[in-house]
């Protein structure tokens, strides 16, 4: 390999690292003199007993062998599960062997039942909750199914929600850019036993950026263990069309190197189903006419991603690493076929029409990153850098044609057009970070530089004659230059009961979008300061009470500010809105926990000129636009109950129930700009339910279940109650070498309702009906030293969540 020609060099650059080094070599037995196989062994540091200076695995027979240990006095632990660990202090003098450790049976393996692995614990911090599962029963599956039971996470039609708004995954501080249904599919195959924590951070501190909501931050575990493993992968899922998965990792591992790579394949049928309904009125408030879509989208998608990542340990305190990030869709076609009747105010037919739409679209996605990390003095304090480039390209047709006929069925006209979408965006970032303890009082500062540069734009052609006829006033071509500028500040306390934490994070932003139609549409410099404050106090063991606040902002997605649309038909389409402006949120918080099982929140969130897709009639031209806007205000007030515990040895229980009152205040387009309030108070139940079914833990059962009676969202309303239930069984063989699921979605097939917009002039409905009951089976198969802990994760920069283009439709 051409890295091991840099080996002379690293040695020249880092002297340092060369030293008296020596080796070490033992067994690991149980009480019956048998080799114990794949035992963790653990060189600690003697000075403080936690801190971990290498470690590998024995091997079948028991045997372990530890090179390049520095001479020192260290503390061997060897932990396997079913046995008690095993600690001795021991001192390395060049080449050192030691005497055979010996296992112990721990108590928890009783009579019949085998207690494999610890249970999960919940505690919560000064400003996040912190779910550990690392080496917990939740550790067998992936980690998508450990979100789905971690406290305080909902997932509803696809989306992870905290406290009823879409949260952000980051993995180990790193944001996630993907959509919902990616995000799955990434985290389906990310292995569970790879993570350490998930934190649920409500109010994020000023370390994170000011955009966005509430976080859920993976914590992978640390990589101690030398050696070579790899996974296959597959899945498939049977719904209304067909939908499989295929896949491999592979990871090695040195004293100085970290390599991973992984492949997937994505083949998808992607069905769905909408259902519209519009009632036009005349002047007089009188109905003129309703209006009956039935709207069908069938779409193909393959999609490849490629992921590698290389780490280099540089010293005892620095490491650096390089990444990428390589995801193709070469194909996302979608045939959409519609059919729209239209009926007079007597509810007699008076005429309607057909619509045959053609979407083509190819994306590819490239991140690259690199980032350095070293300890600062002896006392704790750290310095990281990280730099990322996003290189992002997406180009889409549309093909659409459309049918009129009369009552009886004569053809009266058709219409059709062509239009050709594209987008070029590029972003750069560079972070520091620098924490410092100081006495009792630790310390973060940090700067920040995003820059996004994106070029977008939509030729519409007119394809009634035999010839493509460009058309001007519906085309357009936007340039979008951002750039952020961060810096943050903040510091942690902790007394013998109470536990504060404060922070400052500025942010200055300048944008500036030039469309060719209109010219400069959307330039805007202004400087924002986003404060957050934590405060814990703990009453004993058993209480703890927090109060937190926080202020933040969501800036305008570049694609919400194009003019151009996006055709259902030629009476339903979405387009942007060049005078979007950024909403600013406060959010206050106040929680009591108690035996960390159970927890009450009572909070208040209100976001101003909070951005929405709002629906909007135009009764005259008899159209339906879905409009990027900005709202008067969106605020909710809550109560949420969550318990999380052990039932006993063979159940685990989540349960979660929330009491609100949710409230917007919008402008209404199409009645002079009026303001018009849309509320509901109302509660949704969830509850997670997991089974051990087997002694050894290898088969385990899911059951979950969910209620919903009313919510709202911009101008819609829930017409229904939402509920779903839905179960899952995984059984893993040949000690958790190879592991099958299978999984049932949306038993009876009741997640998807119909929402309402009513008000005014207005009175429109929707009924989305995507894919939700589903059986899904999947198989994955280990080799090679496959309990070793990997590097996999996330190289995606924060700001690459700009990229997507949001779709009511989607």
């Amino acid at each position: 390999m051409k890295i091991f020609k840099f080996t002379p060099l690293l040695c020249f650059l880092f002297p340092y690292m060369v030293i008296c080094q020596s080796s070490v070599n033992g067994s690991v037995i149980n009480e019956d003199n048998e080799g114990v196989a794949f035992a963790n062994v653990i060189l600690l540091n003697a000075q403080d007993s936690t801190s971990v200076y290498k470690g590998t695995i024995s091997e079948e027979d028991g045997t372990f062998y530890l090179k390049d240990v520095e001479d020192s006095v260290y503390l061997l632990k060897v932990t396997f599960v079913g046995y008690k660990d095993a600690f001795r202090r021991i001192e390395i003098q060049n080449n050192t062997g030691l005497k055979p450790v010996v296992l112990e049976v721990s108590s928890d393996a009783l009579d019949e039942v085998t207690v494999n692995a610890r249970k999960p614990k919940v505690s919560r911090q000064v400003d996040r909750i912190v779910f550990d599962v690392e080496n917990s029963t939740l550790s067998t599956g992936n980690t998508y199914e450990i979100l789905k039971r971690t406290p305080g996470v909902i997932v509803s039609q696809g989306q992870l929600l905290v406290k009823n708004r879409p949260a952000t995954v980051y993995i180990n501080d790193r944001k996630v850019y993907l959509t919902s249904r990616e995000l799955q599919q990434l985290l389906e195959g990310f292995s569970a036993g790879n993570v350490k924590s998930v934190e649920v951070i409500t109010n994020p501190p000023a370390k994170y950026d000011a955009e966005g909501g509430a976080i859920l931050n993976i914590k992978t575990s640390k990589n101690i263990s030398i050696g070579y493993k790899g996974s296959l992968n597959a899945s498939n899922t049977i719904a209304v069309v067909p939908k499989y998965n295929v896949g491999t990792s592979q990871y090695y591992k040195t004293d100085w190197l970290n390599f991973y790579a992984s492949y997937n394949f994505n083949y998808r049928n992607i069905y769905k189903k909408d259902e519209t309904e519009i009632e036009f009125f005349r002047p007089n408030g009188n109905t003129d006419s309703f209006w009956f879509t039935d709207f069908e989208r069938n779409t193909k998608n393959l999609s490849h991603s490629l992921n590698t990542i290389l780490d280099f340990t540089l010293s005892e305190k620095s490491s650096l690493s390089f990444s990428a990030n390589i995801q193709l869709t070469p194909k996302s076609d979608s045939d959409i076929d519609g059919r729209t009747e239209i009926y007079d105010p007597q509810n007699s037919l008076d005429s309607l029409f057909t619509t045959d739409s053609r979407l083509e679209n190819d994306t590819d996605n490239i991140l690259l990153s690199a980032s350095y990390n070293t300890s600062l003095g002896e006392n704790g304090g750290s310095f990281s850098a990280v730099a990322n480039y996003i290189d992002y390209t997406n180009n889409g047709t549309q093909d659409l044609m459309t049918e009129y006929f009369s009552a009886g069925g004569n053809l009266l006209n058709d219409n059709s057009f062509f239009t050709i979408a594209d987008q070029k965006s590029q972003i750069y970032t560079g972070q520091m970070d620098i924490t410092t303890p100081m006495g009792s009082v630790n310390l973060e500062t940090g700067l920040k530089y995003s820059g996004l540069k994106s070029d977008s734009g939509q030729d519409f052609f007119d394809t009634n004659t035999d010839s493509r006829q460009f058309v001007a006033g519906l085309s357009d071509d936007l340039n979008y230059d951002e750039n952020i500028y961060a810096a943050y500040a903040s510091f942690t306390k902790d007394w013998e009961k109470i536990s504060v934490k404060g922070g400052l994070r500025g942010e200055f932003t300048d944008v500036e979008g030039n469309s060719e139609n209109f010219g400069i549409v959307n330039t805007q410099e202004y400087f924002e300061l986003f404060p957050t404050f934590y405060l814990m106090y703990s009453a004993g063991e058993n209480h703890s009470l927090g109060l937190d606040y926080s202020r933040r902002i969501t800036r305008p997605r570049f694609q919400s500010l194009n003019t151009y649309r996006y055709f259902i038909n030629e009476n339903n389409f979405q387009e942007g809105n060049p005078d979007l402006k950024p909403a600013i949120t406060n959010k206050i918080n106040l929680n009591y926990t108690y035996k960390n099982k159970l927890s009450f929140d009572l909070y208040w969130e209100r976001g101003d000129n909070a951005i929405a897709v709002l629906p909007f009639q135009d009764n005259d031209a008899r159209t339906l636009r879905y409009v990027n806007a900005n709202m008067d205000f969106d605020q909710q007030f809550s109560l949420d109950v969550m318990y999380y515990s052990y039932l006993n040895d063979w159940w685990y229980l989540y349960a979660y129930g929330s009491v609100y009152k949710l409230q917007n205040d919008f402008y209404a387009i199409e009645s002079n700009g009026q303001t018009v309030t849309n509320e509901v108070t109302s509660m949704y139940l969830q509850a997670y339910n997991q089974f051990t079914l087997s002694k050894d833990g290898s088969f385990i059962g899911e059951l979950t279940g969910s209620y919903l009676p009313d919510f709202i969202a911009g101008s819609y309303d829930y017409e229904e109650a939402q509920y779903g239930i839905s179960i899952g069984l995984r059984k893993s063989f040949f000690d958790s070498r190879l592991i099958t699921t299978m999984n049932v979605d949306d038993i009876f097939n009741s997640m998807n309702i119909p929402l309402r917009s009513e008000y005014l002039n207005q009175n429109n409905a929707f009924f989305a009906k995507p894919e939700s009951r589903m059986i899904r089976f999947g198989l994955t198969y280990k080799f090679g030293n496959f309990k070793l802990n990997d590097n996999n994760r996330t190289i995606n920069a924060e700001e690459s969540s700009r990229l997507k283009e949001q779709q009511i439709m989607e």
